[in-house]
């Protein structure tokens, strides 16, 4: 692939973790030569009607980490999640491990604290995370060479991640059958967010793909690996030569009927805040807000 370099040997092992509730998947990647890890997409479990936050799902990524003696080293983040909540930061307070995301992280922090009306307080500058990543930078998880690729449209912020022959593509891609994601939220853009699953169609094609979500099309069972040579040939939105002015048409008319996601007020809260929820008022007390009328 032109200006990333991929190491297509290394096989790291990976173990998803399927979240009913969001249907979210999130991962455990280990360096194959070492018991270095990263986790991928963690979800912090919510009772939205009764305002009440739990760890189930972190936990139990948490007892698969220690129960085969993992070292945690990275917790990435592919995107500002607007359907679930991040445990990134109760998961690095267990086990340790930095906190990433795409340095556009900053677009969607001034972008959201406008619409979530947050004040001075809140910085919009990333800092709330350890490493802001740009297109083409690289990081290691153990001995392996991890790479991270802008991928925008969903998000401004989308960044897919590379460690060796496995990438995960955030919500850029879904299975074959599942298609694409929405580029109508503020600051996506279908247009490119078609370039951007072209540079994951770029890659080897037995390069492994592990998505964010699967919602079982057709009633199947719930699935997230698949090659980028399979996506090539039978993803139902991009696959088969599908031009640019053919995505951008479906994806806009698809859009306009989709509701906004069960859980994009609070999760997009947090999430902003690298999983934090938001400050405490003076009784000590912590609000999730919601805009009327601006989503």
């Amino acid at each position: 692939m032109t200006g990333y370099h991929v190491n297509r040997n290394v096989k790291p092992a990976v173990k998803g973790f399927f979240d009913s509730e969001t249907n979210t998947i999130s991962y455990v990647v280990k360096d194959p030569a070492s018991n270095a890890c990263a986790i991928v997409d963690s979800v912090m479990d919510i009772n939205y009607a009764a305002g009440r936050i739990s760890f189930e799902h972190a936990d139990e990524i948490i007892s698969f980490a220690r129960s085969n003696a993992l070292q945690v080293e990275w917790l990435i983040e592919t995107h500002v999640h607007a359907d679930h909540l991040s445990a990134a930061p109760y998961i690095q307070k267990e086990l340790g491990g930095k906190l990433g995301i795409g340095r556009n992280i900053t677009v969607v922090q001034e972008t959201f604290g406008k619409i979530f009306n947050e004040g001075t307080e809140f910085r919009r500058d990333g800092s709330q995370f350890d490493r802001l990543f740009d297109d083409g930078d690289s990081y290691e998880v153990g001995s392996m060479e991890c790479l991270a690729i802008h991928t925008p449209g969903h998000t401004p912020a989308c960044m897919t991640h590379v460690m060796g022959d496995a990438a995960f593509v955030g919500d850029t891609l879904f299975m074959p059958d599942g298609g694409s994601a929405r580029a109508d939220f503020p600051g996506g853009d279908a247009g490119e967010l078609y370039d951007s699953i072209q540079k994951v169609l770029s890659l080897p094609e037995e390069t492994r793909l592990f998505m964010c979500h699967d919602y079982a099309p057709g009633g199947r069972e719930v699935r997230w690996e698949t090659t980028v040579a399979e996506e090539k040939a039978r993803n139902i939105h991009v696959g088969g030569g599908k031009t640019r002015e053919e995505f951008i048409r479906f994806r806009t008319e698809r859009d306009a009927q989709l509701d906004l996601p069960r859980l994009i007020i609070p999760s997009l809260q947090v999430n902003m805040r690298a999983g934090e929820l938001p400050p405490p008022d003076d009784s000590g007390r912590r609000f999730l807000k919601v805009p009327v009328n601006v989503l």
